[in-house]
């Protein structure tokens, strides 16, 4: 089941919440309980097989931190460390059999027999989520979660169970057992939740025509790639943060605070900008999980200029079982590690670089997602190489370009900025927040009929982070 689904904002979604109200407040073990059904039962519309996957690993490491807890009163150091690893080593495990050994089997000279498994989705999510829940235990940042459905609710929260973002357990942790839903909450995520989908449906969704249109093209005028390129880089910061924005406005409904997970990213002025501003939620676990964990950047430069690569090697390869998707990462680590080198810090806080810089970022973050976005290396190259080639017909991209389209294109260019925001902070400033919230409840309103009859005319497009 998707957000963008009749069947989930005409049946799904009015029904959970309406039972969700009439529990009590004080009931919250009820409440916690249907969320959990439904988020079960959301799961299972698309993934019926696979859910006993996520229950299993759910009990797997609801046991696993407790024994954790166990060792950790008992002061059993050595004990509590091996539970941790072991719990680790099995979440990856079952992690990497679903997601990279039929790629690894099939760079192998030889055919593997394979069983037909299809990748679960949002097992990446889901897995990264439970693993910072058992982390946190072990270090002692959290309490051992004692209730198996306060656990299985963190997990399987249909809001951002598919997509994210990625909850840290700590960040969480007091709201499962006490929240409460308010008239300005639910108003809050009423509006985001529209925002997410008019981004999602109206402004990807239209991007998307014109980039999948380039990258099946064998041989693409410069004018056509370029268009492409800028539209999938387009596409998929509209559908990602459209998810992020629908799941955060979700979870506001139902009394929840989940963090934000993108921050205006092609307003970067750096990579390492972007990576402060583009699906925050990961970069944040890779920082805690990994990197500091690592030495970060407290070690000697050549250590640093290590875990830095190897923790973007991980980011791309937690996106997918791919060479692109390895490729696009150890681009992004390297252009990192060369604007520490280049002392970039230092440039992007002087005004008269501010521009230069931001043109340097968008272009490479262009060019990467060409890669992401490639079905391998070499057609990656080779679209790079058309959008640089200046040739063929210009005119061959002039016509996925309708008023329509120009216009949601012409959209997303706009709020790709932080606008608003400032026009946000301007009024707040003015003592006139009552009226910026009045403006957007009513803007609303059209913006919803109008998604609802564009998911009436148009054909199904699921959001690219489904995959992973």
């Amino acid at each position: 089941m998707v957000f963008s689904s009749t069947v989930f904002l005409f049946l799904f979604l009015p029904a959970v919440w309406l039972l969700y109200l009439l529990i009590p407040s004080k009931y919250i073990t009820v409440r916690n309980v249907l969320l959990g059904i439904a988020s079960l039962l959301f799961y299972a519309y698309g993934e019926p097989i696979y859910i006993a996957i996520m229950l299993l690993s759910v009990l797997f490491n609801y046991c696993a931190a407790r024994s954790i807890g166990t060792a950790i009163a008992a002061s059993d150091d050595r004990r509590r460390k091996l539970l941790t690893g072991f719990a680790v080593v099995i979440n990856l495990i079952i992690l990497g059999f679903f997601k990279y050994v039929p790629w690894l089997c099939s760079l192998l000279p030889f055919d593997v027999p394979l069983p037909g498994l299809s990748l679960p989705v949002g097992i990446s999510f889901y897995t990264f989520q439970v693993l910072s829940y058992v982390l946190d235990v072990s270090r002692g940042k959290s309490a051992v979660q004692k209730n198996y459905f306060n656990l299985l609710l963190y997990i399987s929260f249909f809001p951002q169970l598919i997509a994210g973002p990625i909850v840290a357990y700590d960040d969480i942790e007091l709201q499962l057992s006490e929240r409460t839903v308010t008239l300005d909450g639910t108003a809050r995520g009423i509006r985001r939740f529209v925002q997410g989908l008019s981004k999602k449906l109206l402004i990807s969704n239209t991007a998307a025509v014109i980039a999948d249109a380039a990258f099946a093209s064998a041989e693409p005028s410069f004018a056509l790639a370029w268009a492409g390129a800028l539209c999938y880089s387009i596409q998929i910061y509209f559908d990602f943060s459209g998810y992020s924005d629908m799941a955060i406005g979700l979870a506001s409904m139902f009394g929840f605070s989940i963090c934000e997970n993108f921050n205006y990213p092609y307003s970067a002025v750096t990579i390492r900008d972007f990576w402060r501003r583009w699906h925050i939620s990961l970069t944040n676990w890779f920082r805690t999980y990994v990197y500091i964990p690592l030495g970060g950047n407290r070690c000697s430069s050549a250590r640093t200029i290590f875990n830095r690569i190897f923790v973007f090697f991980l980011t791309g390869i937690w996106h997918g079982a791919n060479f692109t998707y390895i490729l696009w990462g150890l681009w992004h680590g390297g252009l990192m590690m060369l604007e520490r080198v280049c002392g970039f810090d230092r440039l992007e806080k002087k005004r008269a670089w501010q521009l230069p810089l931001r043109i340097y970022t968008l272009l490479c973050v262009v060019l990467g997602f060409v890669m992401f976005r490639a079905p391998s290396v070499g057609a990656g190259f080779s679209f790079i190489g058309a959008m640089f080639s200046f040739g063929g017909n210009p005119a061959d991209a002039l016509g996925y370009f309708s008023p329509y389209t120009v216009l949601m294109l012409g959209a997303g260019l706009l709020f790709s900025a932080p606008i608003l925001p400032a026009v946000r902070d301007r009024m707040i400033a003015c003592g006139r927040e009552s009226v910026w919230n009045g403006v957007l409840s009513v803007l609303c309103i059209p913006l919803f009929l109008l998604c609802v009859m564009t998911l009436a005319s148009s054909a199904f497009n699921p959001f690219i982070y489904y995959i992973f």
